[in-house]
């Protein structure tokens, strides 16, 4: 009995022995593993990078930026459905296990060594990826498990289960459906894979996306359809045994197809590649790329959809109408068909994304005059063709442009554009991109508020932006700027001008500079008026010469377009460089009485908790919060804007821009049938074209010319090919808008003078028009032509310019007009 009892003691001080090594060992280790382990406490700060949105001014998407594709959503905000599909999928004890799973870890090793190891079945919880997600890694090692275990255990007694699980469910990677977009969260993936936000998912949409997180690739709705579906069913039946569902709507939900629907790209976003650019670089200078990136930013721009489209449109036909006035150049290029799936051999050519409606096509057939093409199919956000193999034809209607025949035009195997011909079921025109490029910008003159940019024919063709980044003289587009600059120091729209020859010394050993009108002719003595309506260069030169380029240089730094002009009296004729946002700003200045606007995308930026971080319109309304209105004058916000120039001088510019479209170089503007004003810009060889005007509420900047500066034509005119752009553009855009008169400011006196010398009317024969006239400016009584060289005939003594008038001493580039 001594010796039993002996040996039972034994044993247990061997049991104790080993005991005390064992926990001393597990201590250890358990000191080993936890000695560098991250601070789990961060999480409770974490902010997972976010992409960036920007939204037009009607709520629509246009834009998104971001290295992972993630809109954040607090676990309140998931429907039961979709965390119930992630338990059954991935951790059904979770709300009942300390961080680690037991249970899960035994059904781990067993179903592990049934498959031999030829089916690894994983035992990480949720809350044990979280920690391998955040803070531990992916690396494939036992340290790494234990490591990832003891962080989850920490992280359990720190944080509440919703807490982890808004985390996982935010964080976790669920695939590239299409290139570049990496889907990081349950709400991104809601959207990619069907379109619709979580709290519209149904059953079979939650699982299969329940289903991801264990290999997004293995499980890609088009790559590896069946194992998809195998897959998602496997969770919904996870789902109804765990008692999340019923049986039957599970056999309900498994029966359906996968219905994986990419998101559609917004024609929003089609059509404004060049604003949605302009806005990602703006907020990349303000706040740098991380925050472009990974902030969250919720950016509300100044885009009109539907004015954008409009410029869009306006824009490409005019380019379009220039390009095809110049022939047909051939096709895109050509492939060789023998032997080959059409379909399969234009589906490799590179498209414009951005043309529509127009479409990439390859000519099959040519006979009988017409010819069959092969259309490139249309594609998905994923890649998937919508259309298979579809057909048309291009026949004499279609080639009409040309001035050729179809079979002259095109041969079997060219890679051509074409446009569907309205109204004629599966007949096509034929295009083709334009050389020509330009530019269009709409906004409003009153805040800046950009509603529409198009910095070129194909945002998909050439990034480059000239609407903000093309440096391009503005020709006589410039002239207003002179004629501001005399009519705020004293002059009048019947002050009168000598349109002569006029000669400037250059010095010894240097030709004298000469400039000429555009039409070669002079014709006297006239007012400012008719200077600006019929763009005489030898009338602006001479005003600009009495006033002083060094005040034509301080106005035009005023209205934003140079910083710096040189006072050269070429430069009155528009030689300076400048681009279309800063004439569209300055021609805006006119309108709005004279205030300083600064052009913008962007109305309002909110950081990722929705607080307002930027604003563009910063008045104040002090009284706006007040508690009941007592019936007295509405609230009125405070006016904070620089006064540019005087307000009645501004009127008096718009009524002579108003002049040049019902009487001068923009005449097609008339078409419109609405109050416009504006002016023709024509350069040096005709290697730009401009237009630049406006309505009482809409302004709006055209430039058309070659990336590589040459001349659009001997006789081309910005009146020929830049006003019509703008005059389609204003019939869209004003086509439901009442035709509203300019304002008239207090204190301008409009007064009839005779159209042609500017004397008060009765005095001369002829046409008449109501001048507008200043506090103490009146209509000379007659017309007396002075001496060639005296000096132009003001109403009063002008005031003194902004910096000392000083006569220009050098010119630059001549002969524009």
């Amino acid at each position: 009995m001594r010796f039993v009892l002996r040996f039972f003691g034994f044993l247990f001080s061997i049991g104790a022995i080993f005991f005390l090594i064992g926990a001393v060992g597990l201590a250890y280790g358990f000191w080993f593993f936890s000695k560098d382990l991250p601070d789990h406490a961060q999480l409770a700060n974490y902010e997972p990078p976010v992409m960036t949105r920007v939204h037009a001014s009607d709520g629509s998407l246009i834009a998104e930026y971001a290295r992972e594709r993630r809109l954040y959503v607090p676990i309140r905000a998931v429907p039961k459905l979709v965390k119930d599909a992630f338990l059954s999928a991935e951790d059904k004890n979770f709300y009942k296990h300390v961080g680690v799973d037991p249970e899960g870890l035994v059904r781990a090793v067993v179903v592990n060594l049934r498959s031999g190891g030829s089916r690894e079945q994983g035992a990480s919880t949720i809350t044990q990826q979280v920690a391998k997600n955040f803070l531990v890694g992916n690396e494939r090692s036992y340290e790494r498990k234990i490591r990832e275990a003891l962080i989850a255990l920490r992280i359990e007694t720190t944080f509440s289960k919703d807490k982890i699980l808004e985390l996982y469910l935010n964080e976790i990677f669920l695939g590239t459906l299409t290139p570049g977009r990496n889907l990081h969260g349950v709400a991104a993936a809601a959207l990619d894979y069907f379109g619709k936000s979580i709290q519209e998912l149904t059953i079979a949409e939650a699982a299969y996306i329940a289903a991801l997180p264990k290999g997004p690739n293995n499980y890609h709705p088009f790559r590896q359809r069946k194992a998809a579906i195998d897959r998602r069913n496997w969770v919904i039946e996870r789902m109804a045994v765990n008692g999340y569902i019923t049986q039957e709507a599970a056999e309900a939900a498994k029966n359906e197809p996968l219905n994986v629907k990419p998101r559609v790209v917004s024609p929003n976003s089609i059509a404004s590649g060049y604003f949605a650019e302009g806005v990602r670089r703006d907020i990349a200078e303000r706040y740098g790329e991380e925050s472009l990136y990974e902030g969250g930013l919720l950016i509300r721009s100044t885009l009109d959809p539907k004015m954008q489209a409009m410029a869009r449109k306006a824009l490409v036909d005019g380019l379009v109408r220039f390009d095809e006035a110049r022939g047909w150049r051939g096709a895109q290029q050509k492939i060789d068909l023998t032997g080959r799936e059409w379909g399969l051999a234009l589906g490799e050519v590179q498209t414009l994304g951005d043309v529509q409606p127009w479409r990439l096509a390859v000519v099959l057939e040519v006979s009988g005059g017409r010819a069959r093409v092969g259309l490139q199919p249309r594609r998905e956000a994923s890649g998937q063709q919508v259309r298979d193999r579809e057909t048309g034809f291009v026949g004499a209607d279609g080639v009409k442009w040309t001035r050729r025949p179809v079979e002259r035009a095109v041969s079997v195997g060219d890679v051509v554009y074409v446009e569907p011909i309205e109204g004629k079921q599966g007949q096509f025109r034929l295009r083709q991109y334009p050389e020509i490029s330009g530019a269009i910008v709409a906004m409003d003159p009153n805040t800046g508020r950009v509603h529409a940019m198009v910095g070129g024919f194909s945002y998909d063709q050439s990034e480059f932006n000239r609407a903000t980044q093309a440096m391009r003289q503005p020709g006589s587009s410039f002239k207003p700027l002179v004629y501001a600059t005399a009519l705020d120091n004293g002059y009048t729209p019947s002050s009168q001008i000598m349109d002569s020859a006029f000669v400037l010394d250059m010095g010894p050993g240097q030709a004298a500079w000469a400039p000429s009108n555009y039409d070669g002719k002079a014709a006297g003595l006239r007012t400012l008026r008719y200077g600006i309506e019929h763009s005489k260069n030898l009338m602006t030169v001479r005003l600009a010469n009495e006033i002083g380029m060094p005040a034509v240089s301080e106005y035009s730094r005023r209205f934003g377009v140079y910083d710096d002009l040189l006072p050269l009296l070429s430069m009155s004729l528009g030689a300076g460089e400048t681009t279309v946002m800063r004439m569209t700003a300055a021609y805006s200045m006119f309108v709005n009485g004279g205030r300083r606007i600064k052009p913008t995308l962007i109305d309002q930026i909110q950081d990722r908790n929705g607080r307002s971080i930027y604003r563009h319109d910063d008045r104040k309304c002090t009284s706006c919060d007040a508690g009941k209105w007592d019936g007295g004058a509405a609230p009125k916000l405070t006016e904070n804007r620089e006064q540019v120039i005087d307000p009645l001088t501004a009127y008096q510019i718009t009524s002579i821009l108003e002049g040049v479209v019902q009487r001068g170089t923009a005449q097609s503007v008339k078409a419109v049938g609405k109050p416009l004003a504006g002016k023709t810009g024509t350069t040096n060889d005709a290697k730009d074209v401009w237009f630049v005007g406006f309505s009482p509420d809409l302004a709006v900047g055209v430039f058309l010319g070659f990336d590589q500066p040459k001349s659009l034509g001997n006789a081309a005119t910005a009146g020929q090919y830049a006003a019509p752009v703008f005059r389609d553009f204003m019939q869209m855009a004003l086509k439901d808008k009442p035709a509203t008169p300019f304002r008239v400011p207090a204190g301008i006196k409009l007064i009839r003078v005779n159209a042609s010398t500017g004397t008060r009317a009765g005095s001369e024969g002829g046409g008449t028009i109501l001048e507008a006239f200043k506090p103490g400016q009146s209509p000379p009584a007659s017309y007396a032509p002075p001496d060639e060289d005296a000096a132009p005939q003001a109403e009063y003594e002008p005031a003194p310019p902004p910096e000392p008038a000083r006569r220009a001493v050098g010119v630059g580039p001549t002969g524009l007009y």
